[in-house]
Protein backbone atom coordinates (compact mmCIF):
# COMPACT_ATOMS: atom_id res chain seq x y z
CA UNK A 1 0.00 0.00 0.00
CA UNK A 2 1.61 3.39 -1.29
CA UNK A 3 0.99 7.07 0.52
CA UNK A 4 1.25 9.75 -2.20
CA UNK A 5 2.70 13.02 -0.59
CA UNK A 6 3.17 14.92 -3.98
CA UNK A 7 6.12 13.31 -5.55
CA UNK A 8 7.05 11.72 -2.40
CA UNK A 9 6.17 8.04 -1.94
CA UNK A 10 6.91 5.96 0.76
CA UNK A 11 5.54 2.16 2.04
CA UNK A 12 5.18 2.90 5.18
CA UNK A 13 1.76 1.72 7.13
CA UNK A 14 2.40 2.37 10.27
CA UNK A 15 3.03 6.17 9.12
CA UNK A 16 -0.58 6.33 8.67
CA UNK A 17 -1.45 6.23 12.60
CA UNK A 18 1.10 8.76 12.66
CA UNK A 19 -0.18 11.00 10.47
CA UNK A 20 -4.15 10.47 11.89
CA UNK A 21 -3.81 10.44 15.44
CA UNK A 22 -1.21 12.82 16.56
CA UNK A 23 -1.44 15.80 14.10
CA UNK A 24 -0.23 18.08 16.68
CA UNK A 25 3.04 16.13 16.66
CA UNK A 26 3.58 17.05 13.23
CA UNK A 27 2.87 20.24 13.42
CA UNK A 28 5.61 20.32 16.52
CA UNK A 29 7.89 18.57 14.38
CA UNK A 30 8.20 21.72 12.05
CA UNK A 31 8.23 24.12 14.71
CA UNK A 32 11.61 21.93 15.73
CA UNK A 33 13.44 23.48 12.76
CA UNK A 34 12.18 26.79 12.76
CA UNK A 35 12.20 27.43 16.98
CA UNK A 36 14.98 27.66 19.19
CA UNK A 37 16.43 24.39 21.14
CA UNK A 38 15.99 23.66 24.51
CA UNK A 39 17.16 21.68 27.35
CA UNK A 40 14.54 19.22 28.70
CA UNK A 41 14.57 21.46 31.94
CA UNK A 42 13.65 24.46 30.46
CA UNK A 43 10.85 26.49 31.63
CA UNK A 44 8.25 27.08 29.01
CA UNK A 45 9.11 30.28 26.73
CA UNK A 46 7.62 33.79 28.31
CA UNK A 47 4.43 34.90 27.04
CA UNK A 48 4.40 36.70 23.76
CA UNK A 49 2.30 40.05 22.64
CA UNK A 50 -0.90 39.12 21.51
CA UNK A 51 -1.70 37.66 18.10
CA UNK A 52 1.27 34.71 18.88
CA UNK A 53 0.21 31.48 18.85
CA UNK A 54 1.08 29.21 21.70
CA UNK A 55 3.87 27.56 22.81
CA UNK A 56 4.59 23.69 22.11
CA UNK A 57 6.31 21.21 24.33
CA UNK A 58 7.96 18.47 22.21
CA UNK A 59 10.01 15.70 23.34
CA UNK A 60 10.21 17.90 26.51
CA UNK A 61 11.81 21.16 24.60
CA UNK A 62 9.90 24.08 23.90
CA UNK A 63 9.45 26.00 20.91
CA UNK A 64 7.30 29.09 19.83
CA UNK A 65 6.25 29.27 16.42
CA UNK A 66 6.46 32.70 14.29
CA UNK A 67 3.85 35.23 13.94
CA UNK A 68 4.42 36.02 10.22
CA UNK A 69 3.86 33.22 7.76
CA UNK A 70 7.56 34.66 6.05
CA UNK A 71 9.79 35.28 9.13
CA UNK A 72 12.40 32.30 9.54
CA UNK A 73 14.41 31.86 13.46
CA UNK A 74 16.45 28.84 14.17
CA UNK A 75 18.54 28.31 17.21
CA UNK A 76 21.29 26.22 17.05
CA UNK A 77 25.05 25.23 16.56
CA UNK A 78 26.93 27.52 14.55
CA UNK A 79 30.25 25.95 12.96
CA UNK A 80 32.61 27.55 10.56
CA UNK A 81 34.85 26.76 7.37
CA UNK A 82 38.49 27.92 6.04
CA UNK A 83 41.40 26.65 4.38
CA UNK A 84 40.02 23.38 2.91
CA UNK A 85 37.48 25.43 1.27
CA UNK A 86 38.91 28.20 0.21
CA UNK A 87 39.23 28.89 -3.48
CA UNK A 88 36.73 26.43 -4.30
CA UNK A 89 33.26 26.45 -5.72
CA UNK A 90 30.27 27.03 -3.45
CA UNK A 91 26.68 26.08 -4.42
CA UNK A 92 25.85 29.70 -6.15
CA UNK A 93 28.90 29.41 -8.15
CA UNK A 94 30.92 31.96 -6.37
CA UNK A 95 34.87 31.27 -5.57
CA UNK A 96 34.99 30.64 -1.66
CA UNK A 97 37.14 33.66 0.24
CA UNK A 98 37.94 32.55 3.76
CA UNK A 99 38.33 36.04 4.45
CA UNK A 100 35.48 37.67 2.93
CA UNK A 101 32.08 37.61 5.11
CA UNK A 102 29.59 34.93 4.12
CA UNK A 103 27.56 31.59 5.31
CA UNK A 104 26.46 28.57 3.72
CA UNK A 105 22.81 27.41 5.35
CA UNK A 106 20.69 24.45 3.94
CA UNK A 107 17.08 25.33 2.99
CA UNK A 108 17.36 28.91 2.78
CA UNK A 109 17.38 30.67 -0.59
CA UNK A 110 21.01 31.52 -2.32
CA UNK A 111 21.19 35.56 -1.27
CA UNK A 112 19.12 35.58 1.38
CA UNK A 113 21.01 38.13 4.63
CA UNK A 114 20.68 36.56 7.55
CA UNK A 115 21.18 38.13 11.09
CA UNK A 116 23.33 36.02 13.38
CA UNK A 117 23.20 36.18 16.86
CA UNK A 118 26.10 34.28 18.98
CA UNK A 119 24.25 33.79 22.57
CA UNK A 120 27.96 33.29 24.00
CA UNK A 121 29.10 36.26 23.74
CA UNK A 122 26.23 38.67 22.60
CA UNK A 123 27.60 39.67 19.66
CA UNK A 124 26.14 39.20 15.93
CA UNK A 125 26.81 40.32 12.60
CA UNK A 126 24.87 40.43 9.54
CA UNK A 127 25.91 37.93 6.43
CA UNK A 128 24.61 37.05 3.04
CA UNK A 129 24.42 32.91 2.03
CA UNK A 130 25.85 31.75 -0.83
CA UNK A 131 26.69 28.23 -0.46
CA UNK A 132 24.89 25.45 1.23
CA UNK A 133 25.53 23.36 4.37
CA UNK A 134 26.49 22.78 7.04
CA UNK A 135 26.18 18.61 6.16
CA UNK A 136 25.96 17.66 9.96
CA UNK A 137 23.12 16.92 12.08
CA UNK A 138 22.57 19.57 14.63
CA UNK A 139 24.52 22.32 13.37
CA UNK A 140 22.42 24.89 11.47
CA UNK A 141 24.83 27.49 9.45
CA UNK A 142 28.35 27.22 8.74
CA UNK A 143 30.40 30.62 9.20
CA UNK A 144 33.57 31.70 6.50
CA UNK A 145 36.30 32.33 8.72
CA UNK A 146 35.88 35.76 8.34
CA UNK A 147 32.51 36.00 9.65
CA UNK A 148 32.65 33.38 12.60
CA UNK A 149 35.97 35.79 13.81
CA UNK A 150 34.00 38.95 13.97
CA UNK A 151 31.33 36.56 16.26
CA UNK A 152 34.11 34.81 18.52
CA UNK A 153 33.51 31.55 16.99
CA UNK A 154 36.73 30.86 15.22
CA UNK A 155 38.68 30.23 18.97
CA UNK A 156 36.25 27.35 20.38
CA UNK A 157 35.27 26.25 16.30
CA UNK A 158 30.96 26.27 17.01
CA UNK A 159 28.48 28.24 19.43
CA UNK A 160 25.19 28.12 20.25
CA UNK A 161 23.37 30.86 17.67
CA UNK A 162 20.25 32.40 17.07
CA UNK A 163 19.90 32.68 12.74
CA UNK A 164 17.41 34.92 11.84
CA UNK A 165 16.49 35.74 7.92
CA UNK A 166 15.98 39.13 6.60
CA UNK A 167 15.62 38.92 3.21
CA UNK A 168 17.35 40.28 0.10
CA UNK A 169 18.77 44.04 -0.02
CA UNK A 170 16.97 46.80 -1.75
CA UNK A 171 18.44 49.91 -2.85
CA UNK A 172 16.60 52.83 -0.38
CA UNK A 173 16.72 56.80 -0.82
CA UNK A 174 19.54 58.56 -0.14
CA UNK A 175 21.59 55.06 0.09
CA UNK A 176 22.03 55.27 4.55
CA UNK A 177 21.70 51.98 5.29
CA UNK A 178 19.88 48.84 4.29
CA UNK A 179 16.87 47.63 3.89
CA UNK A 180 15.54 44.20 2.74
CA UNK A 181 12.56 42.44 1.20
CA UNK A 182 11.55 39.25 3.03
CA UNK A 183 10.91 36.12 1.37
CA UNK A 184 8.98 33.17 1.09
CA UNK A 185 11.52 30.61 3.35
CA UNK A 186 8.88 27.93 3.78
CA UNK A 187 8.53 26.74 0.22
CA UNK A 188 10.58 25.72 -2.68
CA UNK A 189 12.52 22.35 -3.82
CA UNK A 190 13.91 20.30 -0.83
CA UNK A 191 14.68 16.81 0.04
CA UNK A 192 16.82 15.23 1.90
CA UNK A 193 20.45 13.98 1.54
CA UNK A 194 21.68 10.61 2.39
CA UNK A 195 24.81 10.29 1.87
CA UNK A 196 27.96 12.27 0.06
CA UNK A 197 30.42 10.29 -1.45
CA UNK A 198 33.52 10.90 -4.09
CA UNK A 199 33.16 7.16 -5.43
CA UNK A 200 30.36 6.86 -7.87
CA UNK A 201 30.22 3.01 -7.52
CA UNK A 202 29.51 3.48 -3.68
CA UNK A 203 26.49 6.57 -4.47
CA UNK A 204 24.99 4.11 -6.66
CA UNK A 205 24.95 0.97 -4.42
CA UNK A 206 23.24 3.71 -1.79
CA UNK A 207 20.89 5.07 -3.92
CA UNK A 208 19.50 1.42 -5.19
CA UNK A 209 19.27 0.50 -1.23
CA UNK A 210 16.86 3.47 -1.12
CA UNK A 211 14.81 2.29 -3.93
CA UNK A 212 14.00 -0.39 -2.39
CA UNK A 213 11.82 1.49 -0.05
CA UNK A 214 11.30 5.00 -1.21
CA UNK A 215 10.53 6.94 -4.59
CA UNK A 216 12.74 9.40 -5.97
CA UNK A 217 16.16 8.33 -4.71
CA UNK A 218 18.29 10.14 -7.21
CA UNK A 219 22.31 11.36 -7.05
CA UNK A 220 23.29 14.70 -7.81
CA UNK A 221 26.59 15.71 -8.85
CA UNK A 222 28.62 18.66 -6.90
CA UNK A 223 31.99 19.92 -8.79
CA UNK A 224 33.41 21.88 -5.76
CA UNK A 225 36.76 22.75 -8.27
CA UNK A 226 39.11 20.41 -6.66
CA UNK A 227 36.64 17.18 -6.04
CA UNK A 228 34.14 16.16 -7.37
CA UNK A 229 30.76 14.43 -5.12
CA UNK A 230 28.04 12.40 -5.66
CA UNK A 231 25.15 12.88 -3.28
CA UNK A 232 22.91 10.69 -2.46
CA UNK A 233 19.28 12.59 -1.79
CA UNK A 234 15.71 10.80 -1.77
CA UNK A 235 12.26 12.65 -1.63
CA UNK A 236 10.65 16.24 -3.29
CA UNK A 237 8.85 18.48 -1.39
CA UNK A 238 7.32 21.56 -2.06
CA UNK A 239 7.01 22.51 1.47
CA UNK A 240 9.53 23.11 4.23
CA UNK A 241 7.04 21.64 7.17
CA UNK A 242 5.91 18.31 5.33
CA UNK A 243 9.53 17.43 4.78
CA UNK A 244 9.89 18.01 8.24
CA UNK A 245 7.39 15.60 8.68
CA UNK A 246 9.11 12.55 6.57
CA UNK A 247 12.73 13.49 8.11
CA UNK A 248 10.79 11.87 11.27
CA UNK A 249 9.95 8.87 9.43
CA UNK A 250 13.57 8.15 7.87
CA UNK A 251 14.98 8.76 11.01
CA UNK A 252 12.76 5.78 12.49
CA UNK A 253 14.14 3.84 9.84
CA UNK A 254 17.86 4.31 10.58
CA UNK A 255 18.99 6.90 8.56
CA UNK A 256 20.08 8.89 11.60
CA UNK A 257 22.43 11.18 9.62
CA UNK A 258 19.61 12.50 7.14
CA UNK A 259 20.13 16.05 6.58
CA UNK A 260 17.41 18.21 5.01
CA UNK A 261 18.18 20.69 2.42
CA UNK A 262 17.17 23.07 -0.91
CA UNK A 263 17.99 21.88 -4.60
Amino acid sequence: MFLSIKNFLITKPSFFRRVKVVPLILMSAFLYLIGGCATTSDPPPPPKPAGYPKPYKVMGKWYQPLRDAKGFRQRGIASWYGKDFHGKKTANGEIYNMYAISAAHKTLPLGTYVRVHNLENNRELEVRINDRGPFVRGRIIDLSYAAAQEIGIVGPGTARVEVVALGTPVTTDGGSGRSYVAGDYFSGSFTFQVGAFVNRENAERQKRELDKKYKNAHITVFDRGDQIFYRVRVGKFTSLDEAVRHELTLIEDGYTNVILVAE
